[in-house]
């Protein structure tokens, strides 16, 4: 899909100085918000591509308010005291995607009307945020190249040092004053656009980037890109609280936070194949004949919590499949291990067959990272080797056990 996102930004012309669109980046402008951003506009929209919408149509969907508020740690979508926040939130992700063509922007009366321009992309986004990840940084580069700014960020990446980084953004504020509507009396819009620049491409070009508006010390981590990374320093104690009383209600509300994020990921990644097989089993036997509505946790979620909301961990079964066969007398908890194997060995050509027509479905990589969480230390898989031996290698660990 990679590839596509290429081809198809390489016939729009992007250049910042032409269009004078501050808005081609922003603040809230982070991976996981736009894959759930793009995730609430397929799930308004249905099946009528041409379905116009606003950003308050996203904002008050029951779907952004089952989701959004938990997982984000912010009030009732449709709460007056939060209208400024959801505004930013929902508008700057939807105006970025309209600045890339994904969506489309037509202005009418005082509101922004948009539609869907190329699903393709915009469900490849949906999907997982390190897609929405690789789509912000071919499109960054893009609007640099056109923008022909480029050079001041390839200049730093080269080699990263503060010289390099305070030409880089001084170039970028003067670039920014000369041709776009922020003025230069503002001194921290700035800043606040060049982040979500630069650290995206620092993480794919493994380099230093930045943090609060200076050299960061250390190369940029995927984490650092996410706006949803609350940990317990980013929560303030109160004034009257006790420092034991801080302390567990910051941690409270981390974990609050984390679980709605990984029932979320778990739900939209059990829909994702449900809808992807349109309720025909992927293992193909004698239980095989039934609509397949159960999607199972190849590795289970009890073992393994940190791979629960992988795609490529879950398959989808007949309701016979799963209570006889994956688990069996309908014990969750136990597991058929030959059939384990049999829902391995299905995965492993649903992956193939992703890969073959490049629909950033799966990923080889994210494959290999499930099975290598099940797999002994000494016995790695490896992403380079061929389907085939992968598959051999399988069959090989569970005939030994």
């Amino acid at each position: 899909m990679i590839a596509e996102i290429q081809d198809y930004l390489s016939q729009i012309d992007l250049d910042v100085r032409k269009t004078g669109d501050a808005r081609f980046m922003d603040q809230k402008v982070t991976p996981d918000v736009v894959c759930i951003i793009a995730d609430c506009v397929l799930q308004f929209v249905g099946d009528n591509l041409n379905k116009e919408f606003t950003t308050k149509d996203i904002w008050n969907s029951q779907y952004a308010n089952e989701n959004i508020k938990d997982i984000f740690n912010k009030p009732d979508v449709l709460s007056e005291t939060a209208r400024s926040e959801y505004d930013k939130f929902f508008a700057q992700p939807l105006k970025m995607l309209a600045y890339g063509h994904i969506l489309n922007c037509e202005r009418k009366g005082n509101k922004n009307i948009f539609t869907i321009q190329n699903r393709e992309i915009l469900s490849y986004i949906s999907i997982k945020e390190k897609n929405a990840l690789n789509f912000l940084v071919i499109y960054l580069e893009k609007v640099l190249r056109d923008s022909d700014i480029w050079h001041l960020f390839d200049g730093f990446f080269n080699e990263s040092n503060n010289t390099n980084f305070h030409s880089l953004k001084d170039g970028f504020r003067k670039f920014l004053y000369k041709y776009t509507s922020i003025n230069d009396s503002n001194h921290y819009e700035p800043g606040r656009i060049f982040t979500k620049i630069i650290n995206p491409l620092a993480y794919y070009m493994k380099s230093l980037g930045t943090k609060g508006w200076n050299l960061s010390a250390d190369i940029i981590g995927y984490d650092e890109l996410m706006y949803n990374r609350k940990n317990r320093r980013d929560i303030q104690k109160l004034r009257d609280e006790t420092r034991q009383d801080y302390e567990m209600r910051a941690k409270q509300e981390v974990e609050k936070t984390r679980n709605a994020f990984v029932k979320f990921t778990i739900e939209k990644a059990k829909r994702l194949i449900r809808e992807r097989c349109h309720d025909v089993s992927e293992i193909n036997d004698e239980f095989a004949n039934w609509q397949a509505t159960q999607v199972h946790h190849i590795f289970s979620r009890y073992e393994f919590p940190q791979i629960e909301s992988y795609l490529e961990n879950l398959i989808l079964l007949t309701a016979t499949q799963h209570s006889t066969k994956a688990h069996p007398d309908n014990n969750t908890r136990r597991m058929n291990k030959e059939y384990q194997l049999l829902c391995l060995l299905s995965k492993s050509a649903s992956v193939k067959q992703s890969l073959s027509v490049n629909d950033g479905f799966y990923t080889k990589e994210d494959f290999i990272f499930v099975l290598n969480e099940w797999v002994q230390p000494t016995n790695k898989f490896v992403v380079e080797s061929p389907f085939s031996e992968i598959e051999k290698q399988l069959s090989d660990e569970y005939h030994k056990s």
